[in-house]
């Protein structure tokens, strides 16, 4: 079970990292974080402030449809021998 999760946290890491690699994710912080001030007092830990930092992703698109176009198919034409002709030699040695 712990190999499966491992694999997939694998796979996902190696996609995020090709999406970004081919600019098909791009990542911008727009937003610095800012660490929380620590003071003790007599009666304990007290943290104010403090602040996560802020990202801004644009994706790329995938457009998907279908355009109607024509297609030149070669003509196949099939005769059958005549039997005067001479058997097909192949090779069997071997």
């Amino acid at each position: 079970m712990m190999r499966a999760v491992l694999f997939i946290l694998i796979v996902a890491i190696l996609v995020v990292i090709a999406a970004v690699a081919t600019g098909f994710l791009d990542i911008n912080q727009i937003r610095g974080a800012r660490v929380p001030q620590v003071a003790t007092t007599g009666n304990g830990v007290v943290a104010k402030g403090g602040q996560a930092p802020a990202f801004e992703v644009e994706t790329g698109s995938v457009k998907v449809g279908t355009k109607q176009t024509t297609v030149k198919v070669p003509a196949l034409v099939v005769q059958k021998a005549d039997q005067n002709q001479a058997a097909a030699t192949t090779n069997n040695a071997m």
